[in-house]
């Protein structure tokens, strides 16, 4: 069974779970989880993609195709 964004009216398949930690003020997105939790939430690739976070707050973006284009833009870079 897919499962869908957790975005109420949104439609969409779940690509990405997203969950958060108070304490650290920490949001993190990493790519769907094997199974749904309470405590985090399905989001579709257009609103993960355009997750933002409150002022002071870190957004950690751990799915595996944003991990991939950072490493890849991280070679590329000239030396400094």
């Amino acid at each position: 069974m897919t499962r869908h964004c957790d975005r109420p009216g949104c439609p969409d398949p779940a690509v990405a779970t997203l969950g958060y930690e108070y304490a650290q003020s920490t949001v993190w997105l990493v790519d769907l989880t094997g199974e749904s939790h309470p405590a985090t939430y399905d989001l579709c690739l257009f609103h993960a993609d355009s997750l933002t976070v409150p002022i002071g707050w870190d957004l950690r973006d751990r799915r595996q195709a944003i991990v991939a284009h950072e490493r890849a833009q991280a070679a590329a870079a000239p030396p400094a």
